[in-house]
């Protein structure tokens, strides 16, 4: 429960605000990756790439140092001292064995993102403004719907 005090702070840091400006902060920028092959010649790049790609919200391609290529969703990763402590996770989207695979950092030749980015241009600050575009057109019972995902 809070104390009075904590009421009271809550109370100051709240004074001089619009509540409508309240409710939207602003989200994080994210990187246009559709079609990005980046670099990994160090162990840096090799992690930056993995991180940007556990991010992404669509499919991603690694081709293995055996020539084998995986493309699929990243969903995990697991990071260590090195990068043969390292590894990710995918669930494959292609191919008759779809199981979900571990991968070591190391077994990772290249890395491209294949796959459409589902999360772009989804953000609320884009639900909010196709919301106050249509209100200010003057309709009615406004209901933004989701777009359908391929």
């Amino acid at each position: 429960m809070a104390t009075d005090q904590q009421e009271h702070l809550k109370t100051e840091q709240l004074a001089g605000h619009n509540p409508d400006e309240l409710d939207v902060m602003a989200g994080r920028e994210r990187e246009n990756l559709e079609g990005y092959i980046p670099a990994l010649a160090t162990d840096a790049e090799v992690r930056d790439a993995l991180e940007k790609a556990f991010d992404y919200r669509g499919d991603v391609t690694l081709t293995l140092r055996s020539g084998e290529q995986v493309e699929g969703y990243l969903y995990d990763r697991r990071t260590g001292r090195t990068l043969a402590d390292s590894l990710v996770r995918i669930m494959p989207s292609k191919g008759e064995d779809r199981s979900r695979r571990s991968i070591s950092y190391t077994d990772i030749a290249a890395l491209a993102f294949t796959g459409r980015d589902t999360a772009a241009g989804r953000t609320f600050e884009a639900w909010v403004r196709k919301y106050w575009e249509k209100k200010a057109a003057g309709e009615k019972n406004i209901q933004i719907e989701p777009e359908k995902l391929d």
